[in-house]
């Protein structure tokens, strides 16, 4: 089987950082075999963030500060490339490929069938010398699907079992959710979006604060508040919430915007900012548990959950999901792959799926009319 050494590059939808996972990734398709030599998240200042924030709504967004950003991001993911193979006692000569997601700034494939992330891989390419992959969704959403989720398949190759289903909960910016029946074939797996992850508590955060503060650490803010449930009632009447698979979101739906309009009627009924926190925190658990209840939990046998991304370091958020699932929860982690690791590894892994000529999307999860070879190469030196 042939053997790769390969850095996975992710910037999420709360565009906190970089995080790069050195992966060795043997065999290709269900052959697939991972070993994480290395990885770390590089946080992007503050500043830095404000500017690419600026990009996700049409009013602070503009060309000229996309196409800027665009290189400006090139940049700094190949500086986390170089990073990450310093830190792993590697040289340059030992990588063969760079898989870089790049940084979303509008998705919206089911309305006008488009998508776009940024982070130039030219400049990856050029400042490396090591061949780059990146623009991973667009050729999906080329063949009629939602360009999203696609850790499906490296989730598939990761966690499926002979003798337990399985579903594993992402929960980033964005929620997402794979589904593994036990003793899988890649076409029975499906998995979408059931909504907001750390989004929306996120914003909030920076909303009430006043930008002090980007997120309720440890779920402390969310802890000391009141759930107003005719408030979550009222949220949950999100039409993307009920609407059924495939199906994928971002911050065109869940964004600023959204925020405002809720942290608005919170007000306007009297709420306390931990009760705002509170209530937008059991959003996202509730969220998720409809998902379950609605489109797994009738048609799969879950024997237990995988949970996995930023929101598992929410205490509170955890034990809501504990609650609502009422499955055994696992983490990424007992697995050995560090929950924030894991989209990163899973880009490595599509990265070789690439590079061989094999799909790395899964039709039954996006809705594409047929399985295709994703990303854009751009050549090293080698």
């Amino acid at each position: 089987m042939n053997m790769r050494t390969i850095i996975g590059l992710m910037s999420g939808t709360s565009a906190d950082g970089i995080t790069a996972a050195m992966v060795r990734v043997s065999g290709v398709d269900e052959r697939t075999q991972v070993k994480l030599l290395a990885w770390d998240t590089y946080r992007y200042d503050a500043k830095f963030k404000k500017r690419i924030f600026e990009l996700f709504s049409p009013r602070t967004g503009s060309v000229d500060k996309i196409c800027r950003m665009n290189f400006s991001l090139g940049e700094r993911f190949a500086e986390t490339a170089l990073r990450i193979i310093k830190k792993s006692g590697l040289r340059r000569e030992d990588i063969d490929l760079i898989a870089s997601h790049g940084q979303t700034v509008y998705h919206i494939p089911s309305e006008r069938r488009s998508t776009l992330q940024i982070g130039q891989a030219a400049v990856i390419a050029e400042r490396t010398g090591i061949t780059t992959i990146s623009d991973f969704r667009a050729r999906d959403v080329a063949a009629g699907g939602q360009g999203a989720p696609l850790v499906a398949l490296p989730d598939f190759f990761l966690f499926r079992s002979s003798r337990k289903g399985r579903a594993i909960q992402n929960i980033g910016g964005i929620a997402n959710v794979t589904v593994i029946p036990r003793s899988a074939r890649l076409s029975d797996v499906y998995a979408f979006d059931t909504g907001p992850g750390n989004m929306i508590v996120d914003s909030v955060m920076r909303k009430l604060t006043r930008g002090r503060l980007s997120m309720d650490k440890n779920g402390m803010m969310a802890n000391k508040g009141e759930v107003d449930r005719r408030l979550l009632s009222w949220l949950m009447e999100s039409p993307f919430i009920k609407k059924s698979p495939p199906k994928t979101t971002g911050r065109e739906e869940f964004g600023e915007e959204f925020t405002e309009l809720y942290v608005n009627k919170a007000r306007s009924k009297g709420l306390k900012a931990k009760d705002i926190v509170a209530t937008a925190t059991a959003f996202t658990a509730e969220s998720i548990s409809y998902g379950y209840t609605r489109f797994v939990y009738p048609s799969v046998r879950i024997d237990e959950i995988v949970l996995g991304g930023g929101g598992t370091k929410n205490p509170v958020l955890v034990e809501l999901l504990r609650h609502r699932l009422q499955r055994p929860i696992l983490f990424h982690d007992d697995f050995g792959i560090p929950s924030e690791a894991k989209e990163a590894c899973a880009f490595a892994i599509l990265g070789n799926q690439t590079i061989e000529g094999r799909p790395g999307n899964v039709p039954s999860v996006t809705g594409a009319s047929k399985a295709v070879v994703l990303g854009t190469i751009c050549p090293g030196r080698k």
